[in-house]
């Protein structure tokens, strides 16, 4: 069995408010994701000990804010990882939003920059600006958002964004104010990241990949003197031996047909994404070359937008690859798997016992340490036969 790192890492789960189910791309065992579900998910990454969970924004999805202030009174100790959205919220409205959040939740908001990347979808909601445009909104979105709610009075007359008197009267519990997650490969986005956030997110490229775009985020941030963290989107299918993770992985994909995937190609092909753009070249759309790198598997991205990359494998070698990137600097890992419910339970008690896992709170958890399982004959609790055969080894 592999040791475990020192380094602890903050693993997150996801709440799929866009749906759920046991295949993409078909309502064959697709189920209902309602605020009943929602809490299912949120109470076991409590309890497992995940670090919080993403929730995903866009008209594909539940509001985010309102699910989040819905299921966050449920759980103790999960944090919540929220979007803002520039260009969608007035900034004084959003960091009123986000500290009542915070302080409903007693310190758990962890909160999501999303400048959007879907021209048309961004035209729905009434954004009609380029792509370097909509991140000169960002920028300036951020500089009154984090003023406000560091408890400055704003004044500002910007190129995007005009504010008179703009004040926060109820701080936030996290202070300053809670953590910005952000992510974005472009130039632009890059640029406003290295300024303002705390935390650089990438979508689950080839560690290579991942290296090269960390340490040119890294070398700018040095320039402008600032620190910033970095972390991964991925999903993940972990299963007692490779070939069943394998197995599973085509599961998923078996009731995708060569329709459905050039229709969701399409769409991807419309976005000005950089990160899009890089997810869609990394499979070209085709079913034959999906493992781009060991254990990295891009049947996910086939039709899903965003995040379309999966570790697959057994326990001990995801867990390697987990650590491959913490190498490279990423010390934060939001991760999914469908079904969300059962496979948040699989990851953690599969995985986290191979990892140094942050605590999900300032208490301590007992992370899938055992005695685990039904009593034998209501008289003896069952023994961990891997343990036995390492000890037998040593």
């Amino acid at each position: 069995m592999s040791k475990a790192i020192s380094s602890p890492a903050n693993i997150l789960w996801f709440l799929p408010t866009h749906g759920d189910g046991r295949y993409l791309g078909t309502v064959t065992g697709g189920r209902e994701v309602n605020f009943h579900y929602l809490r299912q998910i949120a109470q076991a990454a409590d309890q497992l000990g995940y670090y919080g969970v993403l929730l995903p924004t866009g008209r594909s999805c539940e509001d985010s804010w309102v699910a989040a202030s819905a299921v966050a009174p449920w759980t103790e100790r999960l944090r919540y990882l929220v979007a803002v959205r520039p260009g969608l919220q007035s900034p004084t409205v959003a960091a009123r939003m986000t500290a009542t959040l915070d302080r409903i939740s007693n310190g758990r908001l962890l909160v999501n920059v999303v400048t959007g990347g879907d021209p048309v979808e961004n035209r729905g909601d009434g954004i009609f600006l380029p792509h370097d445009e909509r991140y000169e909104v960002t920028r300036e979105f951020l500089d009154i958002y984090r003023a406000l709610l560091a408890g400055e009075t704003v004044n500002v007359e910007g190129k995007h964004i005009h504010i008179e008197d703009g004040r926060l009267l109820f701080a936030p519990v996290q202070r300053p104010r809670p953590p910005l997650y952000f992510g974005g490969s472009s130039d632009a986005g890059i640029d406003v990241a290295v300024d303002t956030v705390d935390k650089y997110l990438t979508w689950g490229e080839p560690p290579a990949q991942v290296a090269e775009k960390i340490n040119r985020v890294r070398a700018i941030a040095v320039t402008r003197r600032r620190e910033i963290s970095f972390g991964i989107r991925l999903h993940a299918i972990v299963r007692a031996t490779a070939h069943e993770a394998w197995k599973d992985a085509d599961k998923l994909i078996s009731h995708l047909t060569d329709e459905t995937i050039a229709t969701a190609q399409k769409i991807f092909a419309r976005m000005d994404s950089v990160g899009q753009q890089r997810m869609a070249q990394l499979h070209g759309g085709r079913r034959d070359k999906l493992e781009i790198s060991p254990n990295l598997w891009a049947g996910v991205g086939l039709v899903r937008g965003g995040a379309g990359t999966a570790l697959i494998g057994d326990p001990e070698t995801v867990a390697t690859r987990i650590r491959e990137y913490q190498d490279i600097g990423i010390d934060t890992f939001i991760l999914s798997g469908y079904p969300h419910l059962e496979e948040a339970y699989r990851f953690a008690e599969l995985v986290f016992p191979l990892l140094s896992v942050s605590q999900s709170g300032s208490q301590s958890l007992r992370l899938n340490t055992g005695p685990f399982g039904e009593t034998i004959a209501n008289e003896s609790r069952p023994v961990d036969v891997r343990a036995l055969a390492g000890a037998s080894q040593s």
